[in-house]
């Protein structure tokens, strides 16, 4: 962690790219927590280092973006396991740690990691985050596919999307995985969506606090719609409805169990998606 001495990172960052840091801050938040859900040290590490007003987000001590996370962690490591020399390929990856987490759950340290996003973020990242010879940085938007010509994915390929699809327009993230299924045969990727209604309501601006809006949200999907990809995009051979992981206390968890499994709350729960390309 830095000293109190040592000169603090100015993020400079706007916009959708802000959103990173509020996703940061709930994680370094949970993090710090005895009781935490998620073990995250560099997230933690990561906030101390940023000469940033988190308060401007509002309410941060919350844990709904760690229980996110601990999905993503999961499916990507079911995939590491069988694959273990693998590339990762984190789209938009903002301020995430996942590669950290991950290399220290017991999956081996062969699989390979790109990190896709907007120079100026990746600039940051590279400021704030201890260089890998297995993490590559690609400083572009997700949307120049030319990014697919660095992935090696001759040991198969898991494709994250976290927190990413929902800021596209819909002919965006669409063409996006479409993209992804016919360069990628084999390999996976996974994403989240808010519910159409939350969407909706963000487009009309939503405030976490005075100083702060949430961007819109021009793309959302029902869990129906996004098992209906297997019958619209070509090379999706397979669509899976990921649960979420149990959190922190008894009604948080009764509350999602019923919320991911009876079908009633279909239209108006956010959906974590895992695509298998074929």
């Amino acid at each position: 962690m830095s000293s109190p001495s040592a000169k603090k990172i100015d993020p400079v960052l706007s916009g959708v790219p802000e959103t990173a840091l509020m996703t940061l801050a709930v994680r370094a938040s949970e993090a710090r927590r005895t009781d935490g859900i998620i073990l995250d040290p560099m997230a933690v590490t990561m906030v101390d280092a940023i000469d940033y007003d988190f308060s401007k987000f509002g309410f941060t001590k919350r844990q709904d973006m760690a229980v996110r996370a601990l999905a993503f962690d999961r499916e990507t490591r079911r995939y590491l396991v069988d694959h273990p020399a693998a590339t990762v390929v984190a789209l938009a990856e903002g301020l995430q740690t996942s590669f950290h987490r991950l290399d220290n759950s017991g999956v081996g340290h062969r699989f390979r990691w790109l990190s896709v996003d907007l120079p100026q973020m990746i600039a940051l990242r590279e400021q704030l985050l201890p260089p890998d010879e297995r993490v590559s940085m690609c400083a572009q938007s997700a949307l120049d596919y030319s990014w697919m010509d660095l992935v090696d994915d001759s040991n198969g390929v898991f494709i994250t999307a976290e927190g990413l699809l929902m800021y596209l327009q819909p002919e965006e993230a669409l063409g996006l995985i479409a993209a992804c299924a016919q360069r990628f045969p084999g390999g996976r990727m996974m994403f989240d969506l808010p519910p159409a209604w939350f969407a909706k309501l963000i487009s009309r601006g939503v405030r976490t606090s005075k100083r702060y809006r949430v961007p819109p949200m021009p793309f959302s999907m029902s869990p129906a719609q996004a098992a209906d990809l297997v019958n619209t995009v070509p090379g999706v051979r397979g669509v899976h409805d990921i649960p979420m992981p149990e959190g922190r206390g008894r009604l948080w968890n009764t509350i999602g169990w019923a919320v991911q499994r009876l079908s009633l709350f279909d239209p108006v729960r956010p959906t974590v998606t895992l695509l298998e390309f074929g």
